[in-house]
């Protein structure tokens, strides 16, 4: 089994080497629409990684408070839920 994976370790690394160091160079135009298509890609690409580690973290801070008992809140400062009530002089 181990030589097996070797032998396609090896294969795997030359043919990595081959397709990085004989192809030949390509002088080609990039289009500026492709290259605002690309910043596009990587703005998406970095926005989802970012929402990813958000989700990510809350969900740690919600286990570690639950099962260490941290709490995260205690130096926030709340206030008090505001409830309007009608008396009967403003209901006529």
């Amino acid at each position: 089994m181990k030589k097996t994976l070797k032998k396609s370790g090896i294969i795997v690394l030359l043919a990595v080497y081959l397709i990085i160091f004989t192809t030949p160079a390509a002088h080609a135009y990039i289009d500026p629409s492709a290259t605002t298509y690309l910043i596009q890609a990587i703005a998406g690409i970095v926005i989802a990684v970012g929402s990813v580690g958000i989700i990510f973290w809350r969900r740690t801070k919600r286990k570690l408070k639950d099962k260490v008992g941290i709490d995260f809140d205690k130096n926030k400062e709340t206030e008090e839920a505001v409830v309007a009530v009608k008396t009967d002089d403003e209901q006529k």
